[in-house]
């Protein structure tokens, strides 16, 4: 084996012998003869596994730490671990990294952490055979010879009792790794299970994300389908607008026929009537909206949750509201005036706004009495002195539905004739025909957006 650049691992912390028993040296010899090359054989245990910074070093009986080491080398890792045939193994010491003394060594494992595995029996470098050579000695030398016997045999005693107590310790490591070894089939066994349960519950996982993700396209679907109900609805406001404009143009034409009505006392009148009646009707109307806007603002704050864009229906309501909020702005406007100009053609005419009764004498069949100033004739005229209002006869408003006098109910029908079967918004007065039911729905919807 070749021996690898640098110094081996080793500890300067005093060493015990409890390890001593993981590796185990095979045919050491007594003597070494000295310039030869030396094979040092050993076995790997199955409490130890070899390390790539393993060694073996030649130490000097009596060494405290491994860093006494005289010489060493490398190990080689086994190929196969787990064989028990790559246990056996050897490493050999070239003659000229070993000692010249004839002082007793041992073979040492030493593991890449600088702990000892194992420790062979003493030796030494000398030749077999020296009873032929003559030594002369000295009684010092005797006695000095006898002392270091002495010794070497006390500590021959004392590896004798560590290793029988290494042998006991192996047997009792041994027990204790088939002890391990039960404990890890055990082990493997649940983990064998647990394993088990992990894939089921991936498999759960996996069908509960798969639901998860087809939610997820059907909440996209209805998205899709609440934007396309958007744009639908900010159609329905588009058109809505229009109306809203040509209402305006027809509030200006109304505004031209005004010089007509100052001149008709009698259709003014009924004008101002209509107008009180119209807007009582957008009072109750803003009453409604009101509510309908609570209604809405409390449907929104539980649609926010669920998706953000149907927030931007109550923007749109909110933008209708303040619509027709204008609208009633203006409509008051023009009722005022109405009163005004009504008050300035009374004056003209000489007559008191205020003090202007409901009923006025009653003339002839033939229109007798009428002042023929007027244009339209006196619109009092028909009426009789000594009636009440609350005597005659009462009729339907056929636009709002409300309690009307003979007379006035008259002169309404006679400047606009009845339609029994048409359809009346509510809100705008708008009319549409008996076969524009669909029609009439959708835009009295458009009203509560």
């Amino acid at each position: 084996m070749e021996e690898t650049e640098g110094d081996p691992p080793t500890s300067a912390v005093l060493l015990d012998h409890c390890h001593f028993s993981q590796v185990i040296f095979n045919s050491v010899e007594k003597f070494y003869v000295p310039g030869g090359d030396v094979t040092c054989y050993y076995t790997l245990t199955q409490q130890f596994t070899p390390r790539r910074k393993d060694w073996i070093g030649i130490f000097r009986v009596g060494w405290k730490t491994t860093r006494e080491y005289y010489t060493f080398m490398w190990v080689t890792l086994p190929v196969d671990p787990n064989n028990i045939s790559t246990k056996q193994q050897e490493v050999q010491f070239k003659a000229y990294y070993l000692p010249k003394d004839d002082e007793y060594y041992q073979f040492c494992y030493v593991d890449q952490d600088g702990v000892v595995r194992g420790a062979s029996i003493p030796f030494q470098f000398r030749p077999e055979n020296e009873e032929d050579i003559l030594v002369v000695t000295t009684q010092g030398e005797v006695e000095e010879i006898e002392q270091h016997n002495n010794e070497l045999r006390k500590e021959n005693q004392e590896l004798k009792d560590s290793c029988v107590s290494l042998q006991k310790q192996n047997s009792d490591m041994q027990a204790e790794l088939q002890k391990k070894q039960e404990e890890l089939e055990t082990l493997k066994s649940i983990n064998k299970k647990l394993e088990q349960k992990v894939k089921e519950q991936k498999d759960s996982w996996e069908t509960e994300l798969l639901q998860l993700k087809e939610q997820n396209q059907k909440m996209s679907s209805e998205n899709e389908k609440m934007g396309v109900r958007v744009d639908q609805l900010q159609a329905q406001l588009s058109t809505q607008e229009k109306e809203m404009e040509k209402l305006v143009q027809e509030a200006q034409d109304k505004t031209e026929q005004l010089e007509c009505l100052k001149k008709e006392n009698g259709q003014l009148f009924l004008s101002l009537m209509e107008q009180r009646k119209h807007q009582q009707k957008l009072e109750k109307t803003m009453e409604e909206l009101k509510q309908q806007e609570a209604v809405a603002t409390k449907k929104q704050q539980e649609l926010t949750d669920q998706n953000f864009d149907l927030s931007k229906r109550l923007s749109e309501d909110k933008m209708i509201y303040n619509v027709l909020q204008r609208e009633k702005e203006r409509l008051e406007g023009e009722n005022d005036l109405l009163k005004r100009d009504n008050i300035r053609l009374m004056s003209y005419m000489g007559l008191d706004f205020d003090s202007l009764p409901f009923q006025a004498p009653t003339s002839d069949q033939g229109g007798a009495g009428q002042n023929p100033g007027l244009v339209f004739g006196n619109p009092y005229s028909g009426i009789q002195e000594s009636s009440a209002p609350s005597l005659r006869s009462i009729k339907k408003c056929p636009t709002c539905n409300s309690n009307l006098a003979d007379d006035i109910f008259d002169h309404i029908s006679q400047q606009q004739p009845i339609q029994t079967l048409s359809l009346n918004c509510p809100i705008c007065d708008k009319s549409f025909s008996p076969n524009e039911e669909q029609i009439f729905e959708d835009h009295v919807f458009c009203h509560s957006l």
